[in-house]
């Protein structure tokens, strides 16, 4: 089972909701899992990317890279 590693700040978060059921974190808590899930998917497309056993694949995962990024068109190789 693969472990991923939190920001200090939202392990606190989450252990003040959690466990001294202060509600008041809820945001916090949402926006920092939401950012954690944007990181992971941007490093699975660009290890994807990286790794892609057909030239199809790898182009297709490294555009989903870049539009994920909001790298415009015309800077693209």
């Amino acid at each position: 089972m693969k472990q991923i590693q939190i920001p200090e700040e939202l392990f606190i978060a989450l252990m003040r909701y959690h466990f001294l059921d202060v509600q008041e974190v809820q945001a916090e808590i949402k926006k920092g899992l939401m950012d954690k899930m944007d990181s992971i998917t941007m490093r699975l497309l660009y290890s994807k990317y990286k790794t892609a056993p057909t030239e199809e694949e790898r182009e297709n995962a490294r555009k989903e890279y870049l539009d994920r990024r909001g790298v415009p068109e015309r800077y693209r190789w």
